[in-house]
């Protein structure tokens, strides 16, 4: 139920976002050209307007990875701060193309992290599961329940990375014990 409202919330907050978008208009190529040498020479209002101006491009971008891990608000966020520091970074040459290319590669990034996370998160979990079964298998063999230092050498790993698997498993089911109550 917590997940719906969430999920809601957040789709709530991307069509606020998205309403607002409509309202600010988009930088012309020649404007662009103006504020570019205003915001080369440090100029703060220029620098703001290239932001603003340019808002629903970087929002544009973010379409090609809608739909997959990351979330579109996410994806938003990331693709507007790439934005920013392109705005703020420029020197020279063709700002289309440079912004284009930092929002690409801010947006692969993020979605690059995520499928990592969620990897480790199942290498996590398969390691839990293969630690349980073990533990279960030499409390059987040996009639009580074994050491860490045991379960180490059957696991052919260190008792910190059996003490971490643990400790995964403690913070899981406090996690989880937190959310019944």
């Amino acid at each position: 139920m917590e997940y719906q409202k969430e999920t809601i919330e957040k789709e709530d907050f991307y069509q606020m976002y998205l309403d607002d978008l409509s309202e600010i208009p988009s930088c012309t190529a020649a404007e662009r050209e103006l504020l570019l040498v205003r915001a080369v020479k440090g100029d703060k209002g220029a620098k703001k307007r290239l932001v603003e101006g340019h808002l629903k491009t970087v929002c544009d971008m973010t379409a090609e990875y809608a739909g997959g891990s990351v979330p579109p608000g996410d994806l938003i966020q990331e693709a507007n701060m790439a934005l920013m520091l392109t705005v703020e970074n420029y020197t020279d040459g063709d700002f289309p193309k440079i912004l284009a290319a930092a929002v690409k590669r801010a947006l692969e990034d993020i979605v690059e992290d995520q499928k990592r996370a969620a990897e480790t998160g199942e290498e996590v979990a398969a390691r839990v599961n293969v630690l349980q079964e073990v533990s279960r298998i030499l409390a059987k063999e040996l009639g009580r329940e074994a050491t860490l230092e045991e379960l180490a050498e059957k696991m052919k790993m260190s008792e910190d990375e059996i003490r971490e698997i643990m400790k995964i498993t403690l913070d899981a089911i406090s996690a989880v014990s937190g959310e019944i109550e």
